[in-house]
């Protein structure tokens, strides 16, 4: 196939990653990520004696939401899934999990290092932050972050400067 082109001339371009929602939920999911592994970590840590061998479940929750957030950082659509998947497993148990850490302020059982009262409160604050996340990691899904479109350094450049014109990319057609 011959081209007039050069192949070193031609370039990828991402035209769903310039847009400003694309952009918004892409930083949205990386946050809600990090801050389901701050509550993560809040609760394993503080609440590290009496998780009963779950330990090793939890720190493994805040190590793979941490590399999912570095990921989607750099634009990664397959950890949209993955971190939506998880997300749902981990409502679940913080859904399971809230009632026993309230009922652990009641004599006769020992206390971790943070009051029971507040792990269960930050496990209830989990269950919101995971239906966020589900919910921006399918929208970020749907943006197709993947679309690339092969062109020239130039025409890569006209149609940058053609978007940033119009706002949106649109450019209405002249009727007739």
């Amino acid at each position: 196939m011959a081209t007039s082109t050069r192949d070193d001339d031609l370039v990828i371009y991402h035209p769903n990653r310039e847009k400003a929602t694309s952009q918004a939920t892409k930083m949205i999911v990386f946050v809600l990520l990090l801050a389901s592994a701050a509550l993560i970590a809040l609760v394993t840590f503080g609440g590290w004696s009496s998780l009963q061998g779950d330990q090793i479940i939890s720190v493994g929750y805040i190590i793979i939401y941490c590399v999912m957030a570095y990921f989607v950082l750099r634009w990664s659509r397959g950890m949209l899934p993955l971190a939506s998947a998880l997300a749902i497993i981990l409502l679940v148990f913080a859904a399971i999990a809230a009632t026993g850490w309230f009922d652990r302020s009641h004599s006769g059982y020992s206390n971790p290092g943070i009051p029971p009262d507040l792990i269960g409160l930050l496990t209830v604050i989990l269950i919101p932050v995971q239906l966020l996340l589900i919910a921006f990691a399918m929208r970020g899904f749907q943006q197709e972050w993947n679309v690339e479109i092969e062109m020239t350094h130039d025409e890569m450049e006209r149609r940058r400067r053609r978007d940033r014109g119009n706002g949106s990319g649109y450019r209405p057609q002249p009727q007739g």
